[in-house]
């Protein structure tokens, strides 16, 4: 079994076929799908989607790209995370390569997610792109207020700012970057981060892997991540199946293991 903890089901790419999206991750053992939100103003669908199929789970946040548009409060996001498929709070976070929202307001917004997360007890799902130092500051900086746990999603950053992301017990979720061929830097570091706070992710319909590169990314896909985490870190493909799952339904403890799992 394995899971693909951040992807965008929502999204129009996936309109056409979605169901037959999810019967091929199904049909490869991909049982479990967590799908993010990205704005507020589209959360209804992105929560109907994880309503319409049992094993299909749900976020609530705002994107740093659409900060500008959509500055949110803590009970903004408090208020629909009670709902029973809603697991995590997110994505959030900052980024200084696109740069299309203010930094003032990205910030303002990452800080108001962290307090839902806080509050809730939820995950909080951290989206980081040319920002690294400002990412670490604000989590260091709001864990000292009251803890609260999450993951960094399409990990691609440092081994330092990997290290002062477990420091604070979160956990790195891993997506088809690892699989580029000119990843080998990346690859490198996950060679040296503990197996035992790793997911895996297709952040679909992006980041499609190798074989599929140039190709609309889907859930099914997280298999090559599997594939090329168990090879960087010498295990089996079940290993790597057992363990991301185990780690999956520790963060995600609102999402009920099934009972067939072996986990």
């Amino acid at each position: 079994m394995l899971i693909d903890s951040h992807c965008h089901l929502d999204f129009p790419d996936f309109a056409a076929d979605r169901v037959a999206t999810i019967q091929r991750a199904n049909a490869l053992g991909v049982e479990t799908l967590l799908t993010i939100s990205t704005s507020l103003k589209e959360f209804p669908r992105v929560l109907a989607v994880a309503e319409e199929n049992p094993q299909i789970y749900c976020t609530v946040g705002v994107h740093p790209h659409t900060a500008d548009q959509e500055l949110v409060t803590a009970e903004d996001l408090i208020t629909r995370a009670t709902h029973a498929k809603v697991v995590g709070i997110g994505e959030t976070g900052l980024d200084y390569y696109y740069e299309t929202s203010n930094r003032a307001n990205q910030q303002a917004d990452f800080r108001a997610h962290i307090c839902a997360a806080r509050e809730t007890g939820l995950p909080l799902i951290v989206h980081t792109r040319d920002a690294d130092e400002d990412t670490a500051l604000i989590l260091q900086e709001e864990y000292a207020k009251g803890a609260f746990k999450g993951l960094i999603h399409c990990f691609t950053a440092s081994h330092a700012f990997a290290e002062a992301a477990l420091s604070l017990g979160f956990y790195i979720s891993l997506s088809g970057i690892i699989t580029f061929k000119t990843a080998d830097a990346l690859r490198e570091t996950v060679a040296k981060l503990p197996l035992e706070r790793l997911l895996v992710e297709t952040d679909s319909p992006y980041l499609a892997p190798l074989p599929h590169r140039g190709k609309r990314n889907e859930p099914s896909f997280v298999v090559h991540m599997a594939e090329k985490l168990a090879e960087i870190k010498g295990v089996s493909l079940q290993q790597v199946a057992t363990q991301t799952t185990t780690n999956f339904y520790t963060l995600f403890d609102k999402v009920p293991r099934p009972l067939k799992s072996a986990v």
